[in-house]
């Protein structure tokens, strides 16, 4: 026999779900616009130093903020 399982969700529920995630989208993107900034005002020799290109800035900055 199968049971099925039902959550009940309210509007309430749904509407700070939807709040949280956009709280969420806000802070990861502060994250990267944070790291992009940091790194575009390094020099060309200090990337060298961290090991990186400037063309790998945005995917580093993409990284940081969402772990992609």
């Amino acid at each position: 026999m199968t049971t099925i399982t039902r959550t009940n969700t309210t509007v309430l529920d749904r509407i700070t779900a939807f709040f949280s995630g956009l709280n969420e989208s806000r802070r990861r993107y502060g994250i990267y616009r944070q790291t992009l900034r940091e790194l575009d005002v390094l020099t060309d020799r200090e990337l060298n130093d961290l090991g990186l290109h400037r063309a790998e800035v945005e995917r580093v900055a993409l990284d940081a903020a969402y772990g992609k």
